[in-house]
């Protein structure tokens, strides 16, 4: 088995304070005591940090991303996503401070809509918008611009999540998730053809 190259260790480093303690934890001096090197060694991988946070960032994407695409197997489009929000709200519990990072925190990197939407630069964006594509073409879904309906519901259920999050439910999380999945089916029973 091959061993990990410094990029690989400093990214693993970084991912696990980032994970445990937020963006703030993810320091070249913090990330260089857990690797063993000194943080000037850092720069030979990553030019700033920055840029590291951003890979921690789109590597955490393209993960949910592969779950979801691996979940596309399903033949059941409604099915198949509820499954990628049900992904969704997994990811948000179990990593907060990436989610949090991610998507409520204003980013000068973060992706816009429509414009880098619709030129697919967002993997996770990509399986929901093709779901839904993939509905509308089989008759299931009402016709629509699918860009549009996929910024719908994931509105619609990082709002949820960011509510949940902030503690405006009194549920608890087994609660949370079953009002979540009842309320993302609401709303996908109203773009049902």
């Amino acid at each position: 088995m091959k061993k990990p190259d410094t990029a690989a260790k400093i990214l693993r480093a970084a991912h696990r304070l980032f994970d445990r303690e937020g963006a703030d934890a993810v320091t070249m001096r913090r990330v260089a005591e857990q690797v063993g090197i000194t943080p000037m060694a850092i720069y030979r991988h990553f030019p700033n940090r920055e840029a590291l946070l951003k890979r921690i960032s789109d590597d955490s994407f393209e993960t949910v991303a592969q779950e979801w695409r691996g979940r596309s197997r399903q033949r059941d489009t409604l099915k198949r996503l509820l499954a990628t929000q049900e992904k969704y709200l997994d990811y948000a519990l179990a990593h907060p401070h990436l989610f949090d990072h991610a998507f409520s925190a204003r980013r000068d990197d973060a992706r816009r809509f429509p414009e880098d939407f619709r030129t697919r630069r967002s993997p996770t964006f990509n399986v929901v918008a093709d779901t839904l594509a993939a509905g509308m073409r089989q008759g299931l879904l009402r016709e629509d611009d699918p860009w549009d309906v996929a910024m719908t519901l994931w509105a619609h259920t990082h709002g949820l999540i960011a509510l949940y999050r902030a503690g405006r439910f009194s549920y608890d999380e087994a609660q949370f998730r079953k009002f979540y999945l009842a309320s993302i089916g609401r709303l996908l029973d109203g773009i049902k053809a």
